[in-house]
């Protein structure tokens, strides 16, 4: 019988905002779910960023769940960002530019979204003056973990003026002569083991917890996919590794903060509802044939092999015929399993590719599974194999 509860609620606190931005890269996720108008759509919500990307594909529905009532708050005040302010005000509340100056321009703009919160929601940024200040994208403690790395760590290795020059626009050749004959030193690869180990990274970045289902070394799993971000990938264009090591979007804004997505996300607000609750007991109340459409971030990187098929299992049930659903692996491995390939196809092609264009590029793998048809399978725990 599939849980009601998510596995990870039973081990980790949520009741602070774990991410103030959504670290994973919405162009792959957009490339990959193909949401057409009309559709029907689930995403976990994290901090807001790439659910209200999916607005821009003009779906019927956007549904955002996530466990964490903070993380509805990050979303919920990006909502009434979008309503309120212009695309240049955005910008300066969520803290792209860095600039100290703004620090009291945000507090006018947050006082501009505030009308439009609900009573818990505005409480909750209220008591959070100084996140406001900083820029509501500095607000998580993931984000909190990378302002260390970029304050008090990398400064020992590399200075700003190696940064700048790793951040500018250069060509393969160049990036990967850059990397190896400046970047890569030995004190980058001890100082980038010791930061990003699952000792460190379990205390002072994501739960602890969240690492049950790790194999292998955490930290040299990143480094590898770090330098794929450093060379194959153009730095000019990665937000992401931009925020990490600069503190703000120099030359590249994740997509649901580019200007020519701000007025498509802006018009369909109105198909955008959230829930704080767990994927599992959503779809207790959800009837068979009914999403087309799933953004599931990395969730099942905390369950154990078992509850990610049963969950996988309905959430085909729930899938119209053709529906995808997406999600990342940072470091737990799971596939859709073979006994499953009657109702499940593994867009595997696609996936792989999408994944090497990954900026968000800290993720082992990007999976994509294509709802064939709604069955009723049961999974036999002792013989991990299912009947239908």
């Amino acid at each position: 019988m599939l849980k009601t509860q998510s596995e990870i609620s039973d081990r980790a606190s949520f009741s602070q905002i774990r991410y103030a931005q959504c670290w994973e890269d919405a162009d792959i996720l957009l490339a990959a779910l193909d949401i057409q108008p009309g559709d029907t759509c689930l995403s976990i919500a994290s901090a807001g960023d790439n659910t209200l990307a999916m607005l821009a594909r003009s779906p019927q529905k956007v549904i955002a769940l996530d466990l964490n009532p903070a993380q509805l708050a990050c979303l919920e005040l990006r909502v009434a960002a979008y309503r309120e302010l212009t695309h240049p005000e955005l910008l300066i509340l969520i803290g792209s530019d860095g600039n100290p100056q703004h620090r009291g321009l945000r507090t006018s703009l947050y006082r501009r979204c505030r009308a439009d919160l609900s009573p818990e929601v505005r409480q909750f940024w209220d008591s959070r003056p100084q996140d406001i200040l900083q820029g509501i994208g500095h607000a998580g403690k993931f984000e909190q973990y990378f302002q260390i790395f970029r304050r008090y760590v990398l400064p020992g290795v590399h200075g700003r003026d190696r940064i700048l020059h790793l951040l500018q626009d250069k060509s393969l050749e160049a990036r990967q002569h850059y990397y190896q004959t400046v970047w890569n030193t030995p004190q980058w690869r001890w100082m980038f083991r010791l930061f990003f180990s699952r000792f460190v990274m379990g205390n002072l970045g994501r739960h602890p917890s969240f690492f049950n289902y790790v194999e292998g070394s955490v930290a040299e799993q990143i480094l590898s996919r770090t330098t794929h971000a450093l060379t194959t990938l153009n730095p000019a264009l990665n937000p992401y590794l931009q925020w990490i090591l600069t503190g703000q979007h120099l030359t590249a804004l994740p997509y649901h903060l580019r200007p020519e997505n701000f007025e498509a996300i802006r018009s369909h607000l109105s198909a955008l509802e959230w829930h704080c609750g767990s994927v599992e007991s959503f779809l207790d109340q959800m009837g068979d044939n009914t999403i087309d459409r799933y953004n599931l971030s990395d969730i099942f990187e905390y369950m154990s092999i078992e509850n990610y098929q049963q969950l996988l299992q309905r959430l085909v049930q729930a899938a119209r015929p053709g529906g995808r659903i997406a999600y990342w692996n940072m470091l737990a491995p799971r596939r859709c399993p073979e006994q499953m390939y009657s109702t499940v196809r593994s867009l595997t092609e696609l996936a792989q590719s999408l994944h090497q264009q990954d900026k968000a590029f800290f993720y082992s793998a990007f999976n994509i599974e294509e709802a064939i048809g709604v069955r009723n399978c049961v999974l036999d725990s002792r013989s991990s194999s299912y009947s239908c």
